[in-house]
């Protein structure tokens, strides 16, 4: 018997040794000074897209600011400050417009995020006043989320079905970036443990210290199918955090970023069966951007350029832009195309598909085209 035991314990220590070495020899190392060649790829050779022209009535004008998709609800508000947050049918009819803009305890006065549980049909509002303010898909107020202390939730995301996966943005905050939010009491439920050696900040201050400046473009929370990507700013490595709460270290940057000055930051944009797209952020004041891609399938790193298929001329031919805000783990990017732009393609004859067909119809006034990026079925 003790014999049958020992055997099955070398047995269990052997396909835990194996599980450690797939796992480190799937670690992607990447060198964030080099120069990598480039690679032309089409978005739809990897990827799904679907076209939704968001409907346009006077009380309807939207920009096509987009902060979350669901099954059947597309969300979006323009790029003021104005508090219209605007529901739209995943095929673009108009749905409801809320505003509830205000000082009082059931309002925003500013957002910075919104996040769509379509499941328990709710709206969580991000106000910069260190609350999360609660509403059902009617605009009616639910409930309000605060929270005291050293935290600023900015990045968020639906996780499951009681918590919100949020980055800490205080910026006196030392501690761990990451953590999982309570949707009923704004309790922590979980904080995600990310190792580093000092804390790194992308943000740059002004010299009186009355401003900052940070890149439009870094997102340290990112979709990934079912898990989500991390990437905390003072670590060497990029990890993804499942539902079953296990971190997995992904992509190893080099040089450390505790020895540069100024910072080159790597974040990542988007993960596919194949490809894995990130951004190199240098910490300066233009946050000059360099674009990556590891190719899993030739296992070389290369910056890239990406088109849309639906223009036929290679001159005209528009690039898709990998580097908008994340939105879930089926629909991970989107891409606003204006209503005047396409108009102008079309009528050059540049434009094919359904793109040529929703072009067609459009005026030069109409709220944009949404182009939702989706994983292959």
């Amino acid at each position: 018997m003790k014999k049958k035991i020992n055997f099955i314990l070398i047995l269990l220590l052997l396909i835990e040794c194996n599980d450690i070495k797939k796992q480190e020899e799937n670690i992607i190392t990447v060198d964030v000074t080099a120069k990598y060649p480039y690679k032309e790829l089409f978005l739809q050779d990897f990827m799904d897209v679907e076209y939704v022209p968001l409907e346009t009535t006077d009380e309807f004008l939207c920009q096509g600011n987009v902060w979350a998709v669901g099954e059947k609800i597309v969300v979006a508000t323009n790029f003021d400050f104005r508090g219209n947050i605007f529901l739209f049918s995943r095929d673009g009819k108009a749905l409801k417009k809320i505003n509830r803009k205000g000082q009082g305890g059931e309002e925003y006065t500013l957002f910075n995020r919104i996040v769509l549980d379509e499941e328990n049909e709710e709206l969580f509002v991000n106000d910069i006043s260190k609350k999360i303010l609660v509403y059902d898909l009617e605009g009616n107020f639910k409930r309000k989320i605060s929270w005291e202390g050293d935290l600023r939730p900015s990045e968020m995301y639906n996780f499951d079905h009681g918590n919100l996966i949020c980055r800490n943005d205080f910026h006196n905050n030392i501690g761990q970036s990451f953590f999982l939010l309570s949707k009923q009491d704004g309790h922590i439920t979980k904080e995600i443990q990310i190792p580093f050696e000092k804390k790194k900040s992308i943000v740059i201050w002004s010299q009186d210290r009355k401003m900052t400046y940070h890149p439009q473009i870094a997102h340290p929370i990112m979709p990934y199918f079912d898990s989500y990507a991390l990437m905390d700013y003072s670590a060497d490595t990029l990890y993804s955090y499942s539902l079953d709460n296990k971190l997995k270290p992904l992509i190893v940057r080099t040089p450390s970023i505790q020895s540069m000055n100024p910072e080159i930051y790597l974040l990542s944009s988007l993960f596919t069966e194949r490809y894995y797209f990130m951004v190199a952020i240098e910490k300066t004041i233009e946050f000059s951007s360099t674009y990556l891609l590891y190719d899993k399938q030739e296992k070389s790193l290369f910056r890239y350029k990406v088109y849309n298929r639906d223009y036929s001329d290679y001159t005209t031919r528009r690039k898709a832009f990998l580097g908008s805000r994340p939105l879930n783990g089926e629909i991970p990017l989107f891409q606003y195309l204006e209503a005047g732009e396409l108009i102008q393609d079309y009528e050059s004859g540049v434009l094919k598909g359904c793109l040529k067909d929703i072009a067609s119809k459009l005026k030069e006034d109409d709220n944009p085209v949404i182009m939702l990026i989706k994983y292959k079925k």
